[in-house]
């Protein structure tokens, strides 16, 4: 089967950069090189300033056979966090796609940047699962969310819970299902010290029996990583029983089976 869409990708990077023809179309030629037809633009809440919506309409315009989702991922930031709801809030007609995710524990600093494996060092791992785990259920809660992003994030440098991976994620999904979100299959945590993709594969398989759908992504913060590993990505699902996906339409979800190869 073949993966056709992206609903993961920050062409801003890690920093404000306003919207332009110049930093989008790179995005666009590289979805139709790679054989992408729907994609959503998700840049970290923090920089919101930089997302122009007429720059996305005139995108579409240029590129009228790629589907291109205004979207957001909207995070637990404890600085900006109230200023990205409050934008999501205003903007939400405008927005197709809101991630929700959790990048902070109790530091003001991402726990999954490189460096910040000393917020794991002489902490007991089933508490910082367990607390990873809350929040991304308090990210749900907000009705501020299509999906879920990299639910097992809390993995990324290699620390592994005690707990076997479906029972830690199984009130969280249940949680998710109940609230009728969707949660990604992502390929970033094959490029992550971690060597996995998100989420692990214990916690697909529950998701699937719980009947919580899926969209897949690849998390690039450049263009030349859209797509990352989707062959990759295709074969697992496959091996997972899983032969469709969502995508979106100002928040509204329509399931795609997967066309074959």
């Amino acid at each position: 089967m073949r993966l056709f869409s992206d609903y993961h990708m920050h062409p801003q990077g890690h920093r404000v950069q306003p919207y332009t023809q110049a930093l989008l179309q790179p995005w666009a030629d590289a979805a139709r090189a790679r054989g992408l037809t729907d994609v959503a633009f998700t840049d970290h809440d923090r920089y919101h300033e930089g997302i122009d919506f007429t720059a996305l309409d005139v995108l579409r315009e240029n590129n009228p056979d790629l589907k291109i989702r205004a979207g957001i991922e909207l995070d637990n930031d404890p600085v900006t966090g109230k200023a990205g709801r409050e934008w999501v809030e205003r903007n939400w007609e405008r927005l197709d796609f809101v991630l929700g995710s959790v990048h902070y524990l109790d530091a003001e600093r991402m726990f999954d940047s490189v460096g910040e494996e000393g917020q794991f060092v002489g902490r007991e791992i089933d508490e910082i699962y367990a607390g990873y785990f809350r929040r991304v259920r308090e990210m749900a809660a907000t009705s501020l969310v299509d999906c879920l992003s990299h639910l097992d994030l809390i993995k990324i440098h290699g620390f592994r819970s005690n707990a076997p991976a479906a029972d830690l994620a199984r009130e969280t999904l249940t949680f998710i299902k109940e609230r009728d979100l969707a949660i990604e299959l992502s390929t970033a945590g094959w490029r992550k010290p971690v060597g996995e993709q998100y989420p692990a594969l214990e916690i697909i398989l529950l998701a699937k029996e719980l009947g919580v759908p899926f969209t897949v992504a690849s998390d690039a913060h450049s263009h030349v990583q859209q797509a990352e590993n989707y062959d990759r990505l295709a074969a697992l699902m496959d091996q997972c029983g899983i032969g469709e996906v969502c995508v979106y339409e100002r928040h509204r979800r329509r399931v795609v089976t997967l066309p074959a190869v």
